[in-house]
């Protein structure tokens, strides 16, 4: 979005965006990120993950509040960083993580995956 600064790159957030790309695996990022951040913080950093996802599911702005507790200011403007910010999150999502990717049906061809490896 156009209306934030462009300098929030800075070699502070260059290290922690080397430290974080550096974890080995999902269970370390979790260790880092709770060291790292207040359980507030990791609530909302997880609330706005969750908003993204129904919002790539086109659930309405209602529902999306009533099922996170998120307000709808909030998912207006997480809604226009999804449609119009720095491709952050449609990043993720096409790399097709969380809620969003298993209700397109990718948890299907993962369930069916680990039944023939059975």
């Amino acid at each position: 979005m156009t209306s934030e600064p462009m300098d929030w790159r800075s070699p502070a957030v260059d290290d922690l965006l080397a430290a974080i790309a550096a974890l080995p695996d999902r269970e370390a990022a979790g260790v880092f990120l709770r060291d790292l951040c207040t359980l507030r913080e990791l609530h909302d950093m997880a609330q706005r993950w969750q908003v993204v996802q129904l919002l790539d599911l086109g659930r309405h702005y209602a529902e999306i509040a009533r099922e996170t507790g998120a307000s709808t200011a909030t998912i207006t403007r997480i809604a226009q960083w999804l449609n119009h910010g720095t491709g952050g999150y449609r990043a993720a999502l096409a790399r097709g993580a969380g809620v969003a990717a298993r209700a397109r049906g990718d948890a299907a061809a993962e369930s069916t995956a680990t039944a023939a490896d059975r």
